[in-house]
């Protein structure tokens, strides 16, 4: 009895030291592994730690490149500002420069026209300023017998006049149009000898009524005509009745010409038939403002002089 019980006792601390060997194995396994899990999870937490790093300096250097490009792109932003604020001046010199040249050219245009432009075609005549016997147009032509009353009688123009005035003549087609030139241009003397006539025929008093002196009348400048027709001949008297007078009153200004003596005029007696050309921009000017040339100062008339032949 004694003996089975020792060796019941023998069994069981040899089971309780097998199992208390299996359990410390069990244990060492699960410590070995808990040290793999920390020593990976350390591993993981490095390689975390140095991903994080590499990014961060990744990031610093994409801010560094991104704020470099900014930079760059902002300096060439600069100087393309910088470009086109040159582009930009240089143009606007050029267009000055341009101005400036073609003002000049202009200046100079205009210079040149008044220089060679004869400055009494547009004085004022008439008891008011005079021209001495010397002064003869610098050209004048004759005027072509179709538009002469008197087809045997040699009349002159100055010579840019005269496109104006046959232009007029032809510019209109109605078949009761028959104007004829019946007098132009008259030298210093034939002017005298004119008003000698009449003050002979009619007496100085009325004749200065209707015929200027030599050196007053607008027929000396080669600017002026009188008008008749076929019909009316010489007996202006009802030329202010004709058709052809109405067409002049209403399309004469389109040729550059005007009447010098209508009937409110304070010089001579009203002169439908006698037209005076003073070039198409002051003529325009005059009829659109229901003007008359000698109600215009001396000085808004010299304005006209250079586009007289315009």
């Amino acid at each position: 009895m004694e003996l089975d019980s020792k060796g019941a006792l023998t069994k069981r601390l040899l089971l309780v030291c097998f199992l208390a060997l299996v359990g410390l194995g069990v244990i060492g396994a699960t410590v070995y592994e808990l040290y793999l899990l920390n020593k990976k999870n350390a591993e993981l937490v490095q390689n975390l730690n140095q991903l994080r790093t590499e990014q961060a300096a990744t990031a610093r250097s994409l801010k560094d490149t991104i704020s470099i490009l900014d930079q760059n792109l902002s300096l060439t932003k600069s100087e393309q500002d910088k470009l086109r604020g040159v582009l930009d001046s240089e143009q606007e010199r050029a267009r000055t420069q341009a101005a400036q040249l073609e003002s000049i050219s202009g200046s100079v245009g205009t210079l040149e026209k008044l220089t060679y432009t004869d400055k009494e075609l547009l004085q004022k005549y008439s008891k008011i300023y005079f021209l001495n016997e010397n002064y003869i147009p610098s050209k004048l032509n004759k005027i072509p017998s179709q538009y002469v009353y008197q087809t045997k009688e040699d009349l002159q123009l100055h010579t840019s006049i005269l496109p104006h005035l046959i232009a007029l003549l032809e510019g209109n087609t109605n078949t009761d149009f028959d104007l004829r030139v019946i007098s132009a241009y008259r030298s210093f003397g034939t002017q005298a000898d004119l008003k000698s006539s009449y003050s002979v025929t009619y007496g100085a008093g009325s004749a200065n009524q209707f015929s200027a002196d030599q050196g007053y009348s607008e027929h000396q400048l080669g600017t002026t005509v009188d008008f008749t027709t076929v019909r009316t001949g010489a007996d202006f008297s009802s030329f202010k009745e004709t058709y052809d007078y109405k067409w002049l009153l209403e399309n004469a200004y389109k040729y550059g010409f005007t009447l010098s003596y209508l009937e409110s005029n304070t010089y001579y007696q009203f002169e439908p038939w006698h037209w005076r050309f003073v070039g198409i921009k002051l003529a325009t000017h005059l009829h659109d403002e229901r003007k008359h040339f000698y109600d215009l100062d001396q000085r808004e008339i010299d304005t006209y002089l250079v586009s007289i032949f315009d």
